[in-house]
Formats: C-alpha cells, sequence, structure tokens
C-alpha cells in the first residue's frame, strides 16, 4: 500500500483574488448598465413629476386663449396646447394623476394578491378552493367593459377606476404567489422550522417571502405598465376626469388636433414610452440581483482569472512528479465554491489521483467527502460556483486546466461518463436511439460523422455490447419504458460511443437491486479486459470497491487519506478513518475473506 506523500496539517488559503465577498443587491444593480439607466430614468421622471409645482411657472388649468397652438416661448419651453394652457405644467401635472393613479392599482392588487396567495399556498384546504374560485372569476371578467361600466356607475374620477383596476389584476399576484409557494410548502426546511416551533407567520415571513420575491417584483412592473397603459386608454378615448391633466387626456386632446399640431403628440408619448421601459428594465435588474444574493454566485472578473492561473500555473511546476503518463493524472487538486458573502469554500485540498490503462481505480468516501468534486473537475462539469482554485489534471498527458475552452473539450472527449440516477439523465421526449445516435453524428472522436444509418448501426452494436438482449426494442423505446437496470445500460453505451480511454463512474449503482449491480459492474469489468478502457467508480459502497477495483483511494474531508492496492487497503487499513469504513460494512466477507475477482460476465449472467 502507497500513501498520500504528504497529507497537508491546515486548510491551504483560497486565492485572494477570489476570497471576495459578493455584490450587494445594491452593487450588484449598479453592475447592470441597463438596469442602472432604467433606475436613473425613473428617478428623474419621479422626481419631476413630484416637483411640478417648483418647475411648472403656472398651474395645469391657467389659459391663455389667444396663445393657443402656439410653439415654444420664453418660460414656455413646450408651447402651448388647444386651449392656450402651458403644455410643461400639463405634462407635469398630468405625470402625477397618471402615475399617481398606477400606483393606487398596484398597491389595491398587491394587498389583496399577495396575501390571499401566500395563505392559500401555505395551508390550502377550503380558503384555496375558495380564493382559486374567485380568482377564476374576476379573471373572466372583460377588463375594459368592468372600467366602462364602473364609470357609468361610480363616475369618471380616475382614482375610483384605478382602485377597480387594482381588483381586476390582484388574481395574477395571487396566482403567482400561490403557485411558488405551493411548490416550497413541504419542503424539509420548512418542515424543520415547524417543528422547532416556529409560528406560521414566521414561517411564511421569514422562508416563504424570499421565494416569491423576485417573480413579485416583475409582476408590479408588468401591473404598473399595465395600469399606466390602460388609464391612458380610457382617457384617450374620451372616458376622463374633465380637466383632471393626465398623459392619457394630453394623448386623446393631441390626437384630435393632430393636423394644427402634431408636435404635441410627442410630449405624452415620451412620458408613456420612457416609464413604461424603465419599469420593466429596473424590475429585471433587481430580480437579477436578488437571484445574485439568493444563490448565483458573482463571475469572475478576467484579471482575478488570470491571477487564478498564474498561481495554478506556478503550482503546477512545482508538484509535478510521478504518474504523468496515466490516462487520469491529478495532482494537488483543489476545488473551491464561491459564496454571495464571505471568503470562499474549499472543498477539495491537494488531491493527487491516477488512473492507468486498464485499470480500475476506485475512490471512495462518505457522503460530502469530496469524491465527486474530485471527478467533476476531470470532466470539467463542477456546479455552478464551483472552480479549479489550484493543481493540475492531465488527460493522456494533456493539461486541461488554464487551457483555451476547446482545447479542453476537446482533450476531455478522451473521458466517457456513467452518471448516477440514470432516468433523471435521459430526456423523456426522446427515445433511447435518438439519444445515443445524435452525439455520433455531431462529433466523433475517430473518424468523419456517422450518417443517420452509420450512427443507428454503431448503436445497436453498442446497446448488444452492454448486454441488452433486444437491442432493436431498447433503440426504440421511451426511457419510461425500460427498467432502471436497462437505464443504466444505456448511459454505459452512451458513455462508450465516442469510445474513450477512460471511464469515469459516479455512484454507478446506487439506485439499482443487488442482482442489477453485479450485471452492471460485470459489464465494467469486461469493458477492462477487452479493451482496455480505464475506470475511476465513485462510491460509498466498499462491496463494490471489493468486487471490482484494482486499486483504492480512502477520501475524507476533502483529502486522500490512504490508497493502495483494494485487497491489502481492506484487510489491512492503517488510517483509522479508514478502518472505521471497513468497520461499518455489515457484511464481513468483504473483509475477512481474500480478495478475488468475480468470475466472467457470462456467469453473472
Amino acid at each position: 500500500m502507497t500513501q498520500q506523500a504528504t497529507v497537508p496539517t491546515e486548510e491551504p488559503r483560497v486565492a485572494d483574488a477570489a476570497a471576495v465577498k459578493a455584490p450587494s443587491v445594491l452593487g450588484a444593480l449598479l453592475s447592470r448598465p441597463l438596469a442602472l439607466t432604467a433606475a436613473i430614468v425613473l428617478v428623474l421622471i419621479v422626481l419631476v413629476v413630484v416637483c411640478a409645482p417648483l418647475l411648472a411657472p403656472f398651474g395645469p388649468n391657467d389659459a391663455i386663449p389667444k396663445n393657443a397652438f402656439q410653439g415654444p416661448q420664453p418660460g414656455h419651453p413646450l408651447g402651448f396646447d388647444t386651449a392656450g394652457r402651458d403644455v410643461l405644467a400639463r405634462l407635469l401635472y398630468g405625470g402625477q394623476n397618471t402615475l399617481g393613479g398606477a400606483v393606487i392599482a398596484l398597491l389595491v392588487a398587491l394587498v389583496i394578491g399577495v396575501p390571499t396567495g401566500l395563505l392559500a399556498g401555505y395551508y390550502g384546504g377550503w380558503f384555496d378552493s375558495a380564493s382559486g374560485w374567485v380568482t377564476n372569476f374576476v379573471m373572466s371578467l372583460p377588463a375594459m367593459i368592468v372600467l366602462l361600466a364602473s364609470r357609468a356607475v361610480l363616475g369618471p374620477t380616475v382614482w375610483v377606476l384605478m382602485i377597480v383596476l387594482g381588483f381586476l389584476v390582484a388574481p395574477s399576484f395571487y396566482r403567482l404567489v400561490r403557485g411558488a409557494v405551493a411548490a416550497v410548502r413541504n419542503e424539509l426546511y420548512v418542515d424543520a422550522a415547524r417543528v422547532s416551533g416556529l409560528p406560521d407567520w414566521r414561517i411564511i415571513g421569514r422562508h416563504i417571502l424570499t421565494v416569491v420575491r423576485a417573480p413579485v417584483i416583475i409582476q408590479i412592473a408588468l401591473v404598473a405598465g399595465i395600469a399606466i397603459g390602460l388609464q391612458a386608454g380610457l382617457e384617450f378615448i374620451g372616458i376622463g376626469s374633465g380637466n383632471t391633466p393626465t398623459w392619457g387626456a394630453m394623448l386623446n386632446e393631441a390626437f384630435n388636433n393632430f393636423n394644427r399640431a402634431p408636435l404635441l403628440l410627442v410630449w405624452p408619448g415620451v412620458a408613456l414610452g420612457l416609464t413604461s421601459a424603465a419599469l420593466v428594465l429596473l424590475a429585471s435588474g433587481i430580480r437579477d440581483a436578488l437571484d445574485d444574493r439568493s444563490g448565483e454566485m458573482r463571475r469572475v472578473t478576467r484579471r482575478e482569472r488570470a491571477t487564478l492561473a498564474a498561481g495554478r500555473a506556478s503550482e503546477r511546476s512545482a508538484i509535478a512528479g510521478d504518474g504523468r503518463g496515466a490516462l487520469l493524472s491529478i495532482r494537488g487538486l483543489k476545488v473551491a465554491y464561491r459564496k454571495p458573502t464571505g471568503p470562499d469554500v474549499e472543498v477539495v485540498h491537494g488531491v493527487d489521483l491516477d488512473v492507468a490503462p486498464g485499470q480500475i481505480v476506485g475512490l471512495v468516501g462518505e457522503s460530502g467527502s469530496g469524491k465527486s468534486q474530485t471527478a467533476f473537475s476531470a470532466l470539467g462539469i463542477l456546479p455552478e460556483g464551483g472552480y479549479v482554485a489550484g493543481g493540475s489534471i492531465l488527460i493522456q498527458g494533456e493539461e486541461v486546466i488554464d487551457v483555451e475552452p476547446s482545447t479542453a473539450a476537446a482533450r476531455r472527449r478522451a473521458l466517457g461518463y456513467v452518471p448516477q440516477e440514470p432516468m433523471s439523465n435521459l430526456d423523456p421526449s426522446f427515445t433511447i436511439g435518438s439519444q445515443l445516435s445524435e452525439p455520433l453524428r455531431v462529433r466523433s472522436r475517430r473518424g468523419p460523422r456517422l450518417t443517420k444509418a452509420q450512427a443507428k448501426a454503431r448503436v445497436l452494436e453498442l446497446l448488444a455490447a452492454v448486454e441488452i438482449a433486444d437491442p432493436e426494442r431498447v433503440y426504440a423505446s421511451y426511457p419510461h419504458e425500460i427498467s432502471g437496470g436497462m437505464a443504466q445500460r444505456v448511459l454505459i453505451a452512451g458513455a462508450l460511443s465516442t469510445d474513450p480511454d477512460l471511464i469515469i463512474a459516479d455512484e454507478p449503482t446506487t439506485a439499482l437491486d443487488v442482482t442489477v449491480q453485479a450485471e452492471v459492474l460485470g459489464i465494467l469489468r469486461r469493458l477492462r479486459d477487452e479493451r482496455g478502457v480505464g475506470v475511476l467508480i465513485v462510491t460509498h459502497n466498499l462491496g463494490v470497491i471489493a468486487d471490482l477495483c484494482d486499486r483504492v483511494a480512502v477520501m475524507n474531508d476533502g483529502r486522500i487519506v490512504e490508497r493502495g492496492e483494494t485487497e491489502t487497503l481492506l484487510l489491512s487499513p492503517t488510517e483509522d478513518y479508514t478502518r472505521r469504513l471497513v468497520a461499518a460494512v455489515p457484511d464481513a466477507d468483504v473483509v475477512r475473506e481474500p480478495w478475488q475477482p468475480r468470475a466472467a460476465t457470462k456467469e453473472i449472467a
């Protein structure tokens, strides 16, 4: 048995360039030019409208009849309307009424829609049924007809019409919130909050509201735009509040006198367009900023990437050593994840690992030990926020870290991947044959791209190679029409489709029964014997390790604590952690009987 030469006594520090705090919501918003521009425009519009008495030299209804239709003059930069009223004053005071009406409609919709959606989604039951019926009824009503009828009954006051509009659009908030809450009300963290004794109102306020805030912000922008548009539409067709200035009323007046003063149509149109566009862009930017804070990791700047790359290059030059002729050679691998706040977290600390041609190597450890992160680093599929913070990964002697993405992708084509949970990795919308044929027709490591007929023949050959009795039937089947064990064989066939030299299998037998596990392991063993394929199998199952692997590396807390020949390591472990793993195996034969490779696959079948 060969142990790792050095085990760090202190956890390495992630490169300073990446260990920075994620930006705040304001910082994330300021980093988006469109959102920042929209915010500035919207703030300016609101400030100008609010300060109308200070900016407008005249009242909105003060008229000088002799100046009707006159253009800009000193003190009247936008000229006069059809009644000799100052256009600038009408525009500013009209903004107060138009935006104020939209705010009223929005507040009514929020007050009605959000709380009822939270209660219906969280509690369900009769309240959910009753509120759903009312929501469907309200949404079936034609909004414009209801507003016209409300005007006839309640009068032409714009504020009253906006209250009615708030009732009409409240169901959109209700359905949005109710759907989001219903999707998370049975999550484990909500159950844990209930068990801990938190009252329902605190669970809703602390755990549930965070789920709905981003979509609600987008809905606010949409409802505000709808309210402004409907109000302007009503005013445009002449259903207004008499002499009350609004942007819609200004549009109506300008349209009726377009031939004499076409410029009058520009100012309210620009105000409406700018306000609506700014609302949508700002809400989208805030949504993205909130998503960043709730889990999306910040992007690394080009300078930070260069700093990290330089640091990894110097580390590689220092750690280069034995084993560099292997199919896969990992030296000093460090994997870290960016956090929304605080320093980055390193989860893999200086791992060394080699897989030679025709060799099956097991990487074993408890859940969370870092074994899957090590495999994902080699495959280049680390989850969002993860990155290689240090070390080297060679595939057939070629580096894949800090090289061009196209170069790294080309080198990784020597790898095949068998993921965990086969059914989750097959698209239910397509047949098995189409999913396996597509990669063959798009690219091939050896030789030209295949035609449709050639790809089908190749897939049928691969399905037969993984011991599927009826390849034609499986080729034409959808994922739901085959068993879990069959689906795992399909994924092995998919991993073989590009003729890889090394297969990385991540927990390939977890969801399978014992008999099917033995068959899958037999397939991997036969591929090693017949094709000389190297295999790295990631698992927590020591039985799989004993049955299949030539060598094994034991991983704990992001480090390899012991490695060696399988028989030697399982029968005579030297590290306390390895001994605890072996002792936890309920089957004593795994550790007490001399290790012997199982019989060939034909005997298993």
